[in-house]
């Protein structure tokens, strides 16, 4: 079982002691696809895991998931998050056990959301649900300082509602001078590169467990494909995610780690609950933002 370097209350410690580095931001690995990050004393979630609901939920079946590692904090005790982006409705990034308690903890917690699973989050969560609010591919919403703009997901295929919303999205964050793109749960598609490159992206969150393509969904980058996905756009930093969770389908970072070195793309490896702080550094071949627009049939991008 692996153990987080820091968790309960050490990691809480450290969360809250955190912001004494000015202009910075700091960031945890929360194991799988979760992110916490601090930035001017505001805390966002991103895609957390914090429960050990599917391994209950396959448990007794054909396809165990038994964890691999703990958990890195109780979500009823992580205090200080303002904000929570969900990418998808899988349940290791839309998990009812971990969203409740974190809304018990933090009762002014709002959530962002891809707009085409706004409903089945809404029936998941209840009366409990944190108010929601929705985006698609090609819009964005402002919270607490923050801009989420919506970027196509493929897994392997892009999913729409009835009414044609997004139900999996990445978001490029903005926020000060830093934008973070989280990529969600995707593949490499066509659309992805040109949509990211409107920023200078600062910080990226890429998926490495893809190394067979089953062309059902859940399909996600491997470790070569969010190496040379991180150089495409130019991402100053990039952290790989989305392993070191479960037994079925786990993957270690040797490729991803060797394909960044070829390619001359910085890449860090955060431990389970370990905390980095950077300053907004950028590659000189980034790419610069557009204006915002609402949707993206007004970006002028051709696509």
């Amino acid at each position: 079982m692996i153990v987080p370097v820091q968790k309960d209350e050490a990691f809480l410690n450290d969360f809250f002691e955190a912001d004494k580095v000015t202009g910075a931001i700091h960031v945890w690995w929360m194991g799988q696809s979760g992110f916490l990050l601090k930035w001017n004393g505001k805390g966002l979630l991103i895609d957390p895991y914090l429960s050990d609901s599917i391994t209950r939920a396959h448990s007794g079946t054909a396809n165990p998931m038994n964890r691999v590692s703990e958990r890195v904090v109780d979500p009823l005790k992580l205090s200080g998050v303002d904000l929570i982006a969900i990418t998808g409705d899988s349940p290791d990034r839309l998990d009812p056990e971990t969203i409740m308690p974190l809304r018990a903890a933090n009762p002014e917690l709002r959530m962002i959301v891809p707009a085409g699973i706004a409903q089945k989050a809404d029936h998941l969560l209840g009366n409990a649900s944190p108010p929601m609010h929705q985006v698609n591919a090609g819009t964005f919403t402002s919270l607490e300082g923050f801009d989420f703009h919506g970027i196509d997901s493929a897994n392997p295929k892009m999913r729409r509602n009835e009414e044609g919303n997004s139900k999996d999205l990445g978001y490029v964050i903005i926020f000060g001078p830093f934008a973070i793109f989280h990529s969600g749960e995707t593949i490499w598609h066509n659309h992805l590169v040109k949509q990211v490159r409107r920023w200078t992206i600062n910080l990226s969150f890429l998926p490495i467990n893809g190394d067979v393509k089953t062309g059902e969904r859940g399909d996600t980058l491997n470790g070569f494909e969010a190496a040379a996905l991180a150089k495409a756009i130019s991402t100053s930093i990039v952290i790989p995610c989305h392993y070191d969770l479960f037994d079925s389908g786990n993957v270690t970072t040797e490729e991803f780690s060797s394909c960044c070195e070829r390619l001359g793309q910085r890449s860090r490896i955060l431990k389970l609950g370990q905390r980095m702080t950077m300053g907004p550094i950028t590659e000189a071949s980034a790419g610069k933002a557009l204006p915002s627009e609402p949707h993206r049939d007004d970006w002028g991008l051709g696509y």
